[in-house]
């Protein structure tokens, strides 16, 4: 890269690869120790991400649901990073022990990047199985693309039963499964699910009891982090609502849009949410940083990666050793990998002045989830909420979380104005394919006309 005006010649490299919550939490920190090198270019902080902002993962329910603005979950990284190089590219190969780093930017030919600190914050993806169809027809809620996506998928389906008198084709369109019983997939059936009941206030053809909503659950119990009770008490609420819920059941194909269930049952469906675990970004892999089993970059209780000197980890993409449980690892999830970025971040300055590292020890806070508009689960620090009051610890805690000031006064006024608004449920789905119109009228152009050079004839 090139030098700047500013840069000390020789001075230390920190290149963050990922700017989710690991990425973008470090290099703040990083440039709040660091104020000072920063500015008289003594040290250098970079982030290479594929994206130049950050999501706020907790909201993508909700801004597939139209309660929050899909662009008040996510944060400009070079807003908020203004003292740190943002590439947007992917790190598609890794040497360590050469220090380098091999980027693909959006545009032009791969380069090349030395460093002098690694942080990988690569994140994860879907775990995926080799399901027939489920690669074709199935849609995640890890992005916010992806959350627009899904709005606009399921509204669509609405629209194609309000539309048609073929009762398989309403059935098939009017059918939605969740696959996964975690956070994502609660949340993501019980969102979508008030989404689409308020939706059908406003059809002629379409009522709530057309709809038909499933969860499917591989283990004999959903939400596993709020505790058997609770996670009990959720299943009673969504079957209450009438969306089905099936534990120790799999989902064994989904070819065309015909669901096969374990269970025997098999159907078809028009929409297939897969939110079944995630697993290290396969960017670890691209490298020489040792991993473990499942693909995770083997890390210490210092948030260094095992093994190797100026080299650190946190996040989903890694197996830090939970102090507080023998033999566990922390779990992925935002509650660790917000509090591990600000250790990580004084790590690396510690490392920087030849200090002490300190290690990373964090008890669990509790755990909390959304079940629609006024509906929620909790267990913050012991204590069991249920409904209305879960709902408004749900929305206080990650209103207060969400990163930087201005996302949490649009997010507080995305969730003001639905007091007084009625929800949006039209879909967008045409801004999937923007020039579909373009293009068709760019055909009609060029087809012969029917009319000789000559004009119509005479009478």
């Amino acid at each position: 890269m090139a030098r700047t005006a500013q840069e000390t010649p020789g001075a230390p490299h920190i290149l963050i690869v990922g700017g989710g919550y690991v990425g973008m939490y470090t290099a703040l920190r990083l440039q709040k120790k660091l104020k000072r090198e920063l500015k008289r270019g003594e040290v250098r902080v970079t982030v290479v991400d594929p994206n130049t902002y950050m999501t706020y993962q907790p909201f993508l329910p909700e801004a597939a649901a139209g309660n929050i603005s899909p662009r008040h979950v996510v944060v400009p990284l070079r807003r908020v990073l203004p003292k740190c190089t943002v590439r947007k590219a992917r790190v598609t190969e890794l040497n360590h022990e050469e220090r380098w780093a091999i980027v693909q930017p959006l545009a032009g030919a791969p380069e090349r990047i030395s460093y002098d600190y690694l942080v990988m914050a690569a994140g994860a993806v879907p775990r995926l199985l080799p399901i027939p169809g489920l690669a074709e027809n199935g849609i995640s809620l890890k992005t916010v693309g992806e959350a627009i996506h899904l709005r606009n998928h399921v509204l669509e389906q609405l629209e194609i039963a309000e539309s048609t008198d073929d009762e398989e084709l309403r059935r098939k369109a009017l059918t939605f499964v969740f696959v996964g019983g975690g956070f994502a997939g609660v949340e993501a059936v019980a969102e979508l699910e008030d989404m689409t009941r308020d939706a059908t206030r406003y059809m002629r053809n379409v009522t709530p009891q057309d709809l038909r909503f499933m969860l499917v659950e591989a283990t004999d119990r959903i939400l596993p982090e709020v505790g058997p009770d609770m996670g009990k008490w959720t299943a009673e609420q969504l079957r209450g609502r009438g969306i089905a819920v099936k534990m120790n059941t799999l989902l064994r194909s989904a070819v065309g849009g015909r669901i096969e269930l374990s269970d025997g049952s098999a159907f078809e469906a028009g929409t297939l949410v897969w939110n079944a675990g995630v697993k290290p970004s396969p960017v670890v892999r691209n490298g020489d940083l040792p991993v473990d089993e499942k693909g995770r970059v083997k890390g210490t209780e210092y948030l260094t990666i095992e093994g190797l000197v100026r080299a650190f980890t946190a996040g989903d993409n890694a197996a830090i050793p939970d102090l507080t449980q023998d033999g566990e690892f922390c779990p992925p999830n935002a509650q660790h990998a917000v509090r591990q970025a600000k250790l990580l971040g004084d790590n690396i300055v510690r490392s920087l002045r030849g200090k002490t590292l300190k290690p990373y020890v964090h008890g669990n806070l509790g755990t909390v989830a959304g079940l629609g508009l006024h509906k929620g689960v909790a267990n913050p620090l012991g204590f069991k909420l249920k409904g209305w009051p879960a709902w408004f610890f749900h929305r206080t805690y990650h209103g207060a979380m969400v990163p930087t000031f201005n996302r949490k006064i649009r997010v507080v006024a995305d969730w003001t104005l639905a007091l007084f608004l009625k929800r949006e449920t039209v879909s967008l789905a045409t801004v999937e394919q923007p020039r579909a119109d373009f293009e068709l009228a760019a055909v009609s152009m060029a087809a012969p006309s029917s009319v000789g050079p000559g004009g119509p004839p005479s009478s």
